[in-house]
């Protein structure tokens, strides 16, 4: 990914371009910082710590306490894991808050975070159905976590761009082989190896490449303020309607989800 003008030799880092991003990789390794100092396990933090400062558990996240979709953007499990979030982050965030521009970035980031999330919740609620029929302990609700969702959702945006055809203004010239292996590699990765949500992974893509669709199409057009307005307004509904259709989803296993709670004393 480079600019479409040669870089100044010597010039120096200007943060002021992806001062949001930025901002992202400081409060999630302050925050991680501060689990530390109060206790946190560096490497492999427990169920209740997790849970405790702000995890996605579906049970609890579906009783009333929805804020976890959010919050769970900004816990991850050890220090591998947020420095390999981190450091995605910085590729693609830096490139996209310039791209995009910081407001539309924003929207993009954390509406593919929340998507992730959704879509992570929503196949735990139909494990919870299985369990129901067939009482396996491996379909009980997992506690997920992490800025994945988002940054990926990011990754799936610059890729989408890369496959049209470059913008006469746009600033970056993206490298649609090397985005398309990057992606691939992480779905990969998603589907063979255990403990990695990929649910979260391919929501936050989703989302990601649908506005990033739009804000091409908003390239293209005159009223370019107001297609990129519409198309942040119609995914806002479309993970609005997602949660509520989980949410009504969800009634049914409530007294299987207080017995989960209660007999982990999580409530």
């Amino acid at each position: 990914m480079t600019e479409t003008t040669p870089p100044q030799i010597n010039q120096k880092l200007q943060m002021q371009t992806w001062w949001f991003t930025a901002l992202l990789i400081a409060v999630n390794v302050g925050l991680f910082s501060w689990q530390i100092l109060t206790g946190v396990n560096i490497t492999d933090p427990s169920p209740v710590d997790a849970i405790a400062w702000g995890a996605d558990f579906t049970p609890l996240t579906f009783l009333g306490q929805p804020e976890r979709l959010l919050s769970s953007m900004f816990f991850h499990f050890g220090m591998i894991h947020l420095m390999l979030n981190m450091w995605a982050l910085y590729i693609f965030g830096s490139i996209a808050e310039q791209l995009f521009g910081r407001t539309y970035y924003i929207a993009l980031y954390f509406l593919a975070g929340l998507m992730g999330s959704v879509l992570s919740s929503y196949l735990s609620i139909l494990d919870a159905y299985q369990l129901l029929q067939h009482f396996d302990v491996k379909l009980l609700p997992k506690i997920s976590a992490g800025a994945s969702g988002a940054v990926m959702g990011l990754g799936a945006a610059l890729t989408v761009i890369s496959l049209f055809p470059t913008l006469p203004r746009q600033r970056f010239l993206l490298d649609k082989k090397s985005l398309l292996l990057i992606m691939g590699i992480n779905l990969v990765f998603g589907f063979t190896v255990s403990g990695i949500n990929n649910a979260a992974h391919i929501g936050g893509m989703i989302m990601g490449a649908f506005l990033a669709g739009a804000w091409y199409f908003s390239q293209k057009v005159v009223k370019t303020n107001f297609i990129q307005i519409t198309a942040i307004f119609i995914a806002t509904l479309l993970l609005a309607a997602f949660y509520f259709y989980c949410t009504q989803l969800s009634i049914e296993l409530h007294p299987l989800w207080y017995e989960i709670l209660m007999q982990n004393k999580l409530n």
